[in-house]
């Protein structure tokens, strides 16, 4: 009988110094079903955090138990009810003010991974915590080529006075290696895309050069592509097309929405920032989050949709206020109705997240299946500034520890770090406490 191929999980796509990273392939898992057992696919975990609150009556579901009608603001990730769980009453205390005054936005920003109340401080004694993706990937990221991946929509600041006197630091960094360092995270796709896909070791200009030359990262791979391919059964070869398709279209979107500048007298017109376009901005970002999963180079993540206290306006949705200013409604029904078009627009993003992890066949199910989404903000009502009842929803089964498709309420006053207490846990990371933790939840 002849032997079958078997390749590493850890074997890369290389050459002319590219290393592209391999999706699970059926050559990667040995023969026999115990063996095989032991080979499952990883479990990842990301953090999806958006800005300013929601308005909460559109928001929640109207009964605990099974998830049956979504309320208006969650109807887009109808196709994914059996995969949620919606979580009602937990609270962020270390985002409240303590004595320090103003500050909500920059809190729930530094406190919601980390369970810490920051240092009131627009200097550089910063103090707030380590976060939980940082404290996973401090335990788990040496098994994927990047302990963990932070990736956001808007820009970061190290420095200066943000909100009522505390560091912008606070409030425009979520993940945080340690109390005085913030993890930053990168916002532009064409930088993220070469830091995980990309050709190391060449400069600048090289890398101009290729684009001007219309040269894919794959070029550079495409030798040692087709030799894996002559050794892969016919299975395994279609989702290594599939995947490979997907980064070059990936690549190809970039180059296309970023702004263009020109380049000295010649018509070649470099890209340079990001994209201008807000909902192709967050998907592309979304789909390197998905390749990076598929390819595990890493199973931490985080991705911050908006700085919280992001006066962005939403033209395009009829909204040509700022965000922050109308999330003060008032009590007033047009803006709230405004806030609700803002959220639910956020909600498609997630949705168009999620799809496409779903839409990733691994394993016995789909990339969605062996991932843990959490999705939130750390701001309740964003005319309040209350940071209990948080919109906190979780999706993906957790690679099969999560019961999904239900909506669980817990008692007030019950700790936002209960939870992430208890998905380390699910991870194999054992702690008896995190942040301000009173203990695990029952989910």
């Amino acid at each position: 009988m002849k032997q079958r191929f078997r390749i590493s999980r850890r074997q890369a796509l290389c050459g002319a110094g590219a290393a592209i990273a391999l999706p699970l392939l059926e050559a990667m898992i040995p023969a026999g079903r115990a063996q095989a057992s032991t080979n499952k696919p990883p479990a990842r975990l990301a953090f999806v955090y958006v800005p300013n609150g929601k308005h909460m009556a559109d928001w929640t579901p109207a009964a605990t138990g099974p998830l049956s009608d979504l309320p208006p603001t969650l109807t887009p990730l109808q196709p994914f009810r059996s995969d949620l769980l919606v979580l009602s009453g937990l609270t962020l205390d270390a985002a409240r003010a303590h004595g320090d005054g103003g500050g909500d936005h920059a809190r729930a920003m530094a406190a919601f991974l980390t369970g810490r109340h920051p240092h009131k401080t627009n200097g550089a004694d910063l103090r707030a915590g380590l976060s939980v993706d940082q404290l996973a990937a401090q335990r788990l990221g040496r098994a994927t080529r990047f302990a963990s991946l932070e990736i956001g929509c808007e820009g970061g600041s190290s420095s200066a006075n943000c909100d009522h006197g505390y560091s912008c630091a606070y409030q425009t960094n979520l993940s945080w290696r340690g109390p005085a360092a913030p993890a930053a995270k990168e916002i532009d796709p064409r930088l993220v895309f070469e830091r995980l896909f990309g050709v190391s070791g060449r400069t600048s200009a090289q890398r101009e050069g290729r684009q001007r030359e219309d040269k894919s990262v794959l070029d550079f791979v495409s030798e040692d592509a087709r030799l894996l391919r002559s050794k892969l059964g016919v299975a395994d070869r279609r989702k290594l097309e599939e995947y490979l398709c997907g980064v070059r279209e990936i690549e190809q979107r970039i180059r296309r929405a970023q702004p263009q500048v020109e380049v000295g007298q010649s018509k070649y017109r470099r890209p340079v920032g990001v994209p201008s376009d807000y909902r192709e901005h967050l998907r592309l970002m979304s789909d390197l989050l998905v390749l990076a999963f598929q390819a595990d180079l890493t199973r931490i993540a985080t991705f911050v949709f908006a700085n919280d206290g992001s006066n962005r306006p939403y033209r395009a949705l009829g909204v040509p206020e700022g965000h922050h200013d109308i999330s003060h409604h008032g009590g007033e029904r047009s803006k709230q109705s405004k806030i609700q078009k803002i959220n639910r627009f956020h909600i498609e993003q997630l949705a168009y997240l999620l799809g496409k992890l779903k839409d990733v066949k691994e394993g016995d199910g789909t990339l969605l299946d062996h991932c843990t989404i959490v999705y939130g903000s750390g701001i309740s009502d964003g005319d309040r500034h209350n940071h209990d009842d948080l919109p906190i929803l979780l999706a993906g089964k957790g690679g099969g520890a999560l019961q999904t498709g239900r909506h669980l309420r817990y008692p007030k006053e019950t700790p936002l770090t209960n939870l992430y207490l208890s998905l380390l846990d699910r991870m194999g990371v054992i702690l008896d406490s995190f942040g301000d933790s009173t203990g695990q939840l029952s989910l």
